[in-house]
């Protein structure tokens, strides 16, 4: 085995693949775009920054460009790993690395939570990788050829590396990733983050983020930048300095990029908040509502969601440019036969566009988890994802528990809901709904040759969604009303028209799975009640 430290070793970084079926991989908009994907492996980058800068690095998107024998030949060493919908890539990965006689390092979010499951890995670095990679490194120094590495402590945010932006072609992507921030305030019962990242909001400083948004702009890089935390505005005292120095910078350099990010719904409650956001021009905000109904989020400890008008809050957050799109989750305890028209109702009031909406998935190491063991309803080998080409994430895989409603049940409000919201007069609806409340100041000037390439991609949506039999009235109905009523955000609306044409064949892909194992617990419980029939009479004749 090659000395892995010494100069010039051959790093191959691998992002597994996401199902095309996901919510989140609109891959049909970014090809209008001229992209590949929609977002750059910001994870990925963030550890080759942290291994030895000696190596020759390689990152292998595999959901941009297909993972070839040739670039194991190429390696002497190889890195994957990721989230749960991910799994079954990442194993596979390991798997062929391996035939070709090549040592695996393995980590991210799903091995962490999970490390029983990749145990065929060489080296499981489990946890932040800036406290466990210096472990690893220090193991490799040894001469160990395995290793499983891991520790309670949390990243100093303060020594946060600069991702290796250099290693990604820009043009495959949509947007590029900056993370400011770990860990949420919040409790939510469900949710992973606080246990991977804990309670406890850790932060980068004002300098750290300028310093990433100058080393983008030094390689050229322009447009969207999203703010991956999974709660922007955990500490808003200190965003609040991030936002004034990020305000100062863009008008130094012109505002070359805007920005979208994850926040809870209390944003709404702070008024400068969202001005200073404006002020830089973030554009999108992803919000966190899973249920309308304030007894389901008692239960699920979602407690800044309680008490609280959702229609008022989006609209307010619409009010300073930024445009909503939410998460929504059916399959809590406590839910009714009204839950999904109280969801619809919601979804549809507030013009929530871009509504992602799963069934509740019991995620590894959850406080969910461990009360559905407890209660005897977790399934077995709940979080251990099937083989297949048709998973989407661990949202919409859905109920890997017993439910407290008919499972039968919870399936078929799952499946209204879906209908109803992406049926495209519905989805037209919003999207007239949100452009006519939303008041963008987009400080962000694209240049002279990417506004002529959002022209021909203009033309070119207008005919694939424009002359589309099913939409196309409900696509120049929304432009023209746009124009007339809120000319300002008919950039919005465009956008909004466009995903679309991801959302039909997303929701078209949910509706015929879904559909297909309602007739099978159908099936099932007709069968069932032609045993318990037959048994009956038997008895009785005897």
């Amino acid at each position: 085995m090659k000395n892995l430290l010494e100069d010039g070793i051959k790093c191959l970084i691998v992002q597994s693949k996401f199902s095309k079926f996901s919510f989140w991989n609109y891959k049909d908009v970014c090809k209008l775009v001229g992209a590949k994907y929609p977002a750059a492996p910001l994870g990925l980058i963030t550890v080759a920054a942290l291994l030895p800068q000696q190596w020759d690095f390689k990152i292998i998107d595999a959901n941009v460009e297909f993972l070839l024998d040739e670039h194991f030949e190429w390696a002497d060493i190889i890195c994957c790993g990721g989230m749960l919908p991910q799994q079954q890539s990442t194993l596979s990965v390991i798997n062929k690395a391996h035939r070709y006689g090549r040592p695996v390092v393995v980590g991210g979010s799903d091995p962490s939570s999970q490390p029983e499951l990749y145990q065929s890995a060489d080296y499981l670095v489990i946890g932040e990788g800036e406290v466990t990679i210096p472990m690893f490194l220090q193991d490799l120094e040894r001469g160990c050829k395995s290793g499983e590495y891991q520790s309670v402590e949390k990243a100093d945010m303060n020594e946060a590396v600069v991702p290796r932006y250099d290693l990604i072609k820009f043009k495959d992507y949509i947007q590029v990733g900056i993370q400011y921030s770990r860990g949420c305030p919040f409790n939510c019962e469900f949710c992973d983050i606080i246990e991977l990242y804990g309670r406890k909001p850790r932060t980068k400083t004002s300098d750290q983020v300028i310093k990433e948004l100058q080393a983008l702009y030094n390689l050229g890089y322009r447009g969207h930048i999203d703010f991956v935390d999974d709660n922007f505005i955990g500490n808003r005292k200190s965003i609040k300095k991030v936002l004034s120095a990020v305000k100062e910078w863009s008008e130094a350099h012109d505002y070359p990029f805007y920005f979208s990010t994850e926040s809870s719904i209390n944003l709404a409650d702070d008024d400068d908040l969202m001005q200073m956001m404006q002020d830089v021009d973030f554009r999108f905000v992803f919000i966190g509502i899973e249920s309308p109904e304030d007894e389901i989020l008692r239960l699920m400890n979602k407690k800044m969601n309680v008490n609280k008008s959702i229609t008022n809050a989006i609209n307010k957050i619409y009010s300073y440019g930024m445009i909503v799109n939410a998460g929504f989750i059916i399959g809590f305890d406590n839910e009714t036969d009204k839950t999904a028209q109280n969801m619809i109702k919601c979804i549809q009031e507030s013009g929530i566009c871009m509504a992602m909406l799963g069934m509740l998935y019991a995620l590894p190491n959850t406080q969910l988890t461990r009360r559905l063991e407890r209660e005897g309803r977790l399934f077995e080998e709940s979080s251990t994802l099937s083989a297949t080409d048709t998973e989407i994430d661990q949202m919409t895989t859905g109920l890997n528990f017993m439910t407290t409603r008919p499972r039968l049940d919870v399936f078929k409000d799952y499946i209204q809901v879906i209908k109803y919201i992406y049926d495209p007069r519905h989805y037209f609806e919003r999207v007239v709904h949100t452009c006519l409340n939303l008041k963008p100041v987009n400080k962000y000037k694209p240049s002279f040759w990417m506004m002529l390439k959002r022209l021909f991609v203009f033309f070119e949506l207008c005919l694939k969604v424009g002359f589309d039999k099913k939409i196309g009235r409900l696509y120049w109905k929304t432009l023209v009303i746009v124009i007339f009523k809120n000319l300002r955000a008919v950039e919005a609306a465009v956008n909004l028209a466009a995903m679309y044409i991801h959302f039909y064949k997303m929701s078209k892909f949910i509706i015929d799975s879904t559909d297909e194992a309602i007739k099978k617990m159908e099936d099932s419980e007709r069968e069932k009640d032609h045993k318990k029939l037959y048994f009956h009479q038997t008895n009785h004749i005897c």
